[in-house]
Formats: structure tokens, C-alpha cells, sequence
């Protein structure tokens, strides 16, 4: 029997790394359930785009509870301030039924500001600081940004406007320390998935052809149908922002495509710049190979816990 030495078990790793097969079958072993730290994922409708396969959740028939997906509408500019406010409501009603808890996502900002506990507050706009950050890449504002000790409360670094403000909010607090207030911390064990960039490379191109079988364009075609607007696309990010743009006539579908497939392999590069940055600042990751099979994983794992 597994007995519980960690409030939180976290997985993280890149888009296409197979963090979510690990976590699920992590968490049937140990009898947890899931919380989810991808942002993205908590939109309703938004399924083929994000990769939210449920039946990942449903091991041999066994079904394995899962929290933080599905619980905002397309449409709502859920921000990782609101997240923090759900997990830590979801992490209680875990913990209160004696069920480890194992965090699993992709996005670094969402997964430090429930695993560092950090406080979030509504921020003002700094015109100055913003037209400094302008000449910036989205590469240099992300490594930026993964430096820094401050957290913001906006979603995923995936376009430039969303990293300045991350960095603006980040300066706010550091030179506003009295307005921020503490949340438990909770006791926490890191682990990632590492795959080798050729591999990750090859996984990310198949997978978004196979989402584009599986009719990714449609998905998106219903959501603007629903109401959802071509702004909300592109706020969301990588496919929602290329796919909206293409149905919006701003772009031919192979440059879609095209243009699609370079962003994802960007971002996936960005995420593993943030996890690198999380080490630095002192996260103590212990990364498994991604080719490993699912049973070394996770035996590699239940060692580390019993450490």
C-alpha cells in the first residue's frame, strides 16, 4: 500500500513529451487522481485543438478522476489568477478523501503558481516599461521572463503581447512585495518527461496532421459558429489563432499548416526554456526519458518516492 509522503506529485514536460499517459497511469497506480495544468484544456468545446483525449483517462477500464478540464466556456479569458483559486478548491476536495494528488502540465506558469503558491493580483498597465519591452523577441521576453521570481496572471507566453505583459505584472510585484499575501505551500516532488528534440520534432508534426483528420477545422468552424470571435482565437494561441485566421480568409489552409506546425515546435521549445528556468531558480526536476516504457517510468518514479 502506498502511503503518501508528497501533497503534490507534479509531471511536467513539453507538448507531445506523453506527460498525460505517465501522470494517468501514475496516478491508477497509487490510487490518485489527476489535476490538470494546461490552460487550454479547461475550455469546454475546445477538445481536438488542445489534445484533451479523455479516454487517456480510462486505464484497462478503470476510469481515473481528473480535475481542471472542461470548467469555462470558449469564449472566457480564464487567466492562471481564477486557475490557482480552482486547483487549490480542487486539491482540497483531493486531499480531504486521502487521494495523492499528481499535477500534470504542460504550462510551467500555471504548474509554479500552484506549486510555488504564489499570490496573484490584478496589475496596472506600465505604458514605459511596455515600449521598452517592443524591440524584444518572444524568445529573448521568454527567457526573460523564466528568470524571474515574480509570477503573472495571464495564460501561456505564446505571442509577444501576452510575455510583455507577464514581465509587466512581474515587475509590479517585485516592486510591490506588501500587496501580495501567502497561500499554503504545499509539499511537492517534480519529475519530467524528457524527449530528444528530433523525436519531439516528428511526434508534434504527426499529431497535427492527425488532428487535422480528425477534424481540428470543424472544431473550430462550431466555436465561431457558437459565438466565439476570431479575437478569443487568436488570444487562445497556436491552432485555435492559425485555424481562426484561416477561416477568417487571412491566410490559405497549407499556410496554415505551415505556419501552425513552426509555432508548435516554438512553443514546445519555450516550454522546456521554462522548465529550465524553474531549475534555476531551484526546482529540483528529476527527468525521465520519454522512450522508456511506461512501466520503467514508472518504476523509476515509485523508487524516487520511497527515497
Amino acid at each position: 500500500m502506498y502511503q503518501k509522503k508528497y501533497d503534490l506529485i507534479t509531471i511536467v514536460g513539453p507538448t507531445a513529451s506523453g506527460k498525460t499517459t505517465l501522470a494517468v497511469n501514475l496516478a491508477l497506480q497509487l490510487g490518485g487522481e489527476v489535476l490538470s495544468a494546461d490552460s487550454r484544456q479547461i475550455y469546454r468545446g475546445m477538445d481536438i485543438g488542445t489534445g484533451k483525449d479523455l479516454s487517456e483517462y480510462v486505464v484497462g477500464g478503470r476510469a481515473v478522476p481528473y480535475h481542471l478540464i472542461d470548467i469555462a466556456d470558449a469564449g472566457v479569458r480564464y487567466n492562471v489568477f481564477e486557475y490557482q483559486q480552482a486547483f487549490f478548491e480542487a486539491y482540497h476536495d483531493v486531499a480531504q478523501r486521502g487521494k495523492q494528488a499528481v499535477v500534470c502540465g504542460g504550462s510551467g506558469m500555471y504548474v509554479e503558481a500552484v506549486v510555488e503558491a504564489y499570490d496573484l493580483r490584478p496589475v496596472p498597465q506600465n505604458d514605459e516599461l511596455r515600449a521598452q519591452l517592443e524591440g524584444y523577441t518572444l524568445e529573448e521576453l521568454t527567457e526573460q521572463l523564466a528568470q524571474m521570481k515574480s509570477l503573472h496572471n495571464n495564460t501561456d507566453v505564446d505571442t509577444k503581447k501576452r510575455a510583455i505583459r507577464a514581465i509587466e505584472i512581474a515587475t509590479y510585484y517585485s516592486s510591490h512585495p506588501d500587496e501580495k499575501v501567502s497561500y499554503p505551500k504545499l509539499s511537492n516532488i517534480y519529475f519530467g518527461v524528457d524527449i530528444e528534440r528530433e523525436l519531439r520534432r516528428q511526434k508534434i508534426s504527426q499529431r497535427l496532421r492527425d488532428r487535422l483528420d480528425a477534424g481540428m477545422v470543424d472544431e473550430v468552424r462550431t466555436l465561431i459558429n457558437g459565438g466565439v470571435t476570431i479575437d478569443d482565437l487568436i488570444y487562445y494561441g497556436l491552432e485555435y489563432k492559425f485555424v481562426g485566421s484561416y477561416l477568417a480568409g487571412r491566410m490559405s489552409y497549407d499556410e496554415m499548416v505551415q505556419g501552425l506546425e513552426i509555432a508548435i515546435h516554438q512553443f514546445a521549445k519555450r516550454q522546456m526554456t521554462w522548465f529550465r528556468g524553474m531549475e534555476r531558480k531551484g526546482a529540483v526536476i528529476s527527468w525521465i526519458d520519454a522512450m522508456l516504457p511506461l512501466e520503467e517510468k514508472i518504476g523509476l518514479i515509485l523508487r524516487k518516492l520511497e527515497e
